[in-house]
């Protein structure tokens, strides 16, 4: 079984709904969108992703008969509800933001119009899909923005908090700008660059810190960056100096060197002059070491001559903003608006559109949050990319997000890309949109 796909990859509380509405017949079409409610303090703007995964799974979401055996032995639920599922699919159609696209409070980045059982049944799924690479995304978006033309590589796997984690950070990580990932399995799933060095304990094992380095350059010629602060940084670099004319002669080139702990600013500064004083000026330094866009913009400001960075746990645990406030709620159902009204928690109903303005040259300016069926200028963000259950178009390659991403970034407001929110991107409620609200806020139930 496909744990990734499983349909009990869900809440409980989304089966004992599906109960409810098998034994009282409630199958008409919903409308459901997938937003944030608000963006992090220490976020302008986010941006989508997690699209490519979401789709597969509504395209492949079955009840395997382990799993309706399972429901069956459970004891909450009936005989014929559980029957019920064996033929269970999505046949549903899906709007959303193409994967790359900057977003905002409020705005739908997905929306499901299917019966009732079937956009419910989704939600945990699809919000866990959704919201942690749009979150992994959101964070390496603003590292780009943080060292403009540096080397980025996603260190993160090993505090990724689990497999399927690490694996989309760095997807997400990728089409938000990074050069790759150290991630192995993201290579072959993905075709994501790979990018490594090595670890203190291969210099440990050795008795002499130059032989470690010689013989990790002999296994690895056509990729030889050294690891330079297991004892001591300058020295170890005026080892490498010493050590280049030999590899030389052998055909092997010092490409680059690594420096994980200390004074990063300090320590490239020595580095970089032991390095262009012995002839190695075309050496890069890689820096790494709880590093994210805060640290980025500091040592870069401090005039670090460092030419790339690994970032790993500061990106892949987004530590600074750890989750966002992504939700699911039907907005439509029965061919009638519904809005949630919980206090600090309400919704605006009705099936949405984004209109985004923009100036001449394509800068952003801001967004209109209106509905559908009330079109508004600017330009119309959410796309129909499924129908009846299947995608209308192939995947998406990462490159092709990754250009979008470029432009994205490049169009957003210079403060938001400044990393400072104030004032605010502007998304402006349409007034049809708030009358909507208001007639229904009027209602009793």
């Amino acid at each position: 079984m496909n744990l990734a796909n499983s349909a009990l990859l869900t809440d409980l509380y989304q089966l004992t709904m599906l109960q409810t509405y098998h034994a009282e017949r409630m199958q008409e079409t919903a409308v459901f969108e997938l937003f944030a409610r608000r963006l992090p303090p220490e976020r302008e703007f986010l941006l989508a992703a997690g699209l490519e995964q979401a789709l597969d799974y509504l395209e492949n979401l079955r009840f395997a008969t382990e799993e309706l055996d399972w429901l069956a032995g459970h004891g909450g639920f009936s005989p014929q509800f559980v029957a019920s599922l064996e033929d269970f699919r999505f046949t549903g159609s899906v709007h959303a933001l193409p994967e790359g696209t900057a977003f905002f409070a409020n705005e739908p980045i997905l929306r499901v119009v299917a019966p009732l059982p079937e956009a419910q049944l989704v939600e945990s799924r699809l919000i866990n899909l959704l919201h942690y690479q749009t979150l992994i995304a959101s964070k390496a978006a603003r590292c780009v923005l943080a060292a403009p033309g540096k080397l980025l590589v996603d260190f993160g796997m090993r505090r990724a908090h689990g497999a399927e984690a690490a694996l989309f950070a760095a997807r997400a990580a990728y089409l938000a700008g990074f050069a790759g990932s150290a991630t192995v399995l993201a290579g072959m799933r993905f075709d994501i660059p790979v990018f490594g060095t090595m670890a203190h304990s291969l210099i440990q094992a050795h008795d002499r810190e130059e032989d470690a380095f010689e013989h990790f350059a002999a296994a690895q010629p056509g990729n030889v960056v050294l690891l330079l602060d297991t004892y001591d940084t300058e020295t170890a670099a005026r080892k490498l100096v010493a050590l280049a004319p030999h590899l030389r002669e052998r055909g092997i080139q010092i490409r680059g060197v690594r420096i994980d702990s200390g004074d990063l600013a300090e320590h490239a500064r020595r580095v970089r002059g032991i390095l262009n004083a012995g002839d190695l000026a075309q050496v890069t330094i890689l820096a790494s070491g709880d590093l994210d866009e805060y640290r980025l913009r500091e040592l870069l400001a401090a005039g670090a001559p460092i030419d790339g960075f690994g970032i790993g746990t500061r990106l892949d645990a987004s530590t600074d903003a750890p989750t966002l406030d992504l939700v699911y709620k039907l907005q439509e159902y029965a061919g009638l608006p519904r809005r949630k009204r919980s206090e600090g928690k309400a919704t605006w109903p009705g099936r949405k559109q984004i209109y985004r303005q923009r100036t001449a040259n394509g800068a952003l300016t801001g967004d209109c949050l209106g509905l559908e069926d009330m079109p508004r200028t600017g330009e119309p963000l959410l796309v129909k990319v499924m129908e009846n259950g299947h995608r209308l178009a192939p995947s998406e390659p990462l490159d092709i997000i990754r250009d979008r991403v470029r432009m994205q970034l490049a169009a957003l407001p210079p403060v938001l890309r400044a990393g400072r929110g104030e004032p605010p991107y502007p998304v402006e409620i349409a007034p049809e949109l708030r009358e909507l609200a208001a007639r229904l806020d009027q209602k009793t139930h």
